[in-house]
């Protein structure tokens, strides 16, 4: 029951830290996406897609004090980083090991903003469009945020370098 749990723990471990709430939403969506194993179900969502079973795992996690949560006010917003604690080293082990290649997609993604994370993980929400459609459907529910065509190509070449790394057939 808690291997789901240890999943998450794992995949902050290996990120060292992750800076952001959203932004831990769209890394495990991605790499979801990308064929690792995480259970969390999606649902699209005002900053993309979102999991209400990870933010009540990782609630929990920090309750438990396998996670350390901290909050930073940065004026018009306040920032959490999520870090593992030494209990979360040791429960971290039931998720057994990780996959080779979760690391590396997890450091190339924690490379990367959130905004541009929301746009990567909303494109991934529609993919099973072609990407013509992928694009449109973004314009409609990410109108806000004025994406560039350099930062749509850009982000449709993240996730072929993604899924090449993490050796996902590319259905784009």
């Amino acid at each position: 029951m808690l291997i789901e749990h240890a999943k998450i723990v794992q995949f902050i471990s290996l990120a060292n830290e992750v800076n952001g709430r959203k932004k831990l939403q769209k890394m495990v969506y991605i790499a979801k996406k990308m064929e690792f194993p995480f259970a969390e179900k999606y649902e699209l969502h005002m900053y993309g897609p979102y999991s209400e079973e990870l933010t009540l795992r990782v609630e929990e996690l920090c309750e438990m004090g396998f996670l350390a949560e901290r909050c930073e006010d940065k004026g018009s917003y306040v920032q959490y980083s999520y870090n593992v604690t030494e209990e979360g080293e040791r429960f971290v082990e039931m998720a057994g090991e990780p996959h080779d290649l979760l690391s590396v997609c997890i450091e190339k993604m924690n490379g990367k903003s959130s905004r541009f994370l929301e746009l990567v993980s909303t494109l991934l929400y529609f993919d099973y469009l072609p990407q013509e459609e992928q694009v449109e459907k973004v314009k409609i529910v990410k109108s806000k945020l004025n994406y560039t065509e350099e930062e749509i190509e850009s982000a449709f070449e993240f996730i072929e370098e993604l899924q090449k790394g993490a050796g996902v057939p590319n259905n784009m």
